[in-house]
């Protein structure tokens, strides 16, 4: 077993509490910490830390700019596309429709985005 720390991505919003509950409902992940100012989750070997972004204004749901251009994406295993396609929905984010899903390395892909409109991937394995 190893002493190092395991690799971990820094998401920073501005509503801690609905952001984890979207990562934890679309990719089944572990919520590990969680409080007002950052949640800690985890899913196989990888650690999700969503932090408080300090003075960020909340935004609604029907407001949300999709961060298109960014630097990082988030790519998230997940049991169904289309599961997940629901439960983004559910809790206010979305992933795109199944036109926009492409196969690649064993694995279908579809981009989407969380509630706060940062860029994710989601992935099934191929069949």
């Amino acid at each position: 077993m190893s002493d190092k720390p395991k690799p971990s991505v820094v998401v920073f919003v501005a509503d801690v509490r609905r952001a984890s509950t979207f990562y934890r409902e679309v990719a089944s992940m572990d919520v590990l910490i969680e409080d007002e100012g950052y949640a800690v989750m985890e899913i196989d070997g990888l650690q999700l830390v969503i932090h408080a972004l300090s003075g960020e204004p909340r935004v609604a749901p029907d407001a949300i700019s999709v961060r298109e251009d960014s630097y990082v994406k988030l790519c998230l295993p997940v049991a169904s596309i289309a599961a997940a396609r629901s439960l983004a929905a559910a809790n206010g984010g979305a992933i795109k429709s199944p036109r926009h899903e492409w196969e690649a390395r064993g694995f279908r892909a579809c981009d989407g985005h969380d509630p706060e409109g940062n860029v994710i991937q989601v992935r099934e394995p191929a069949t």
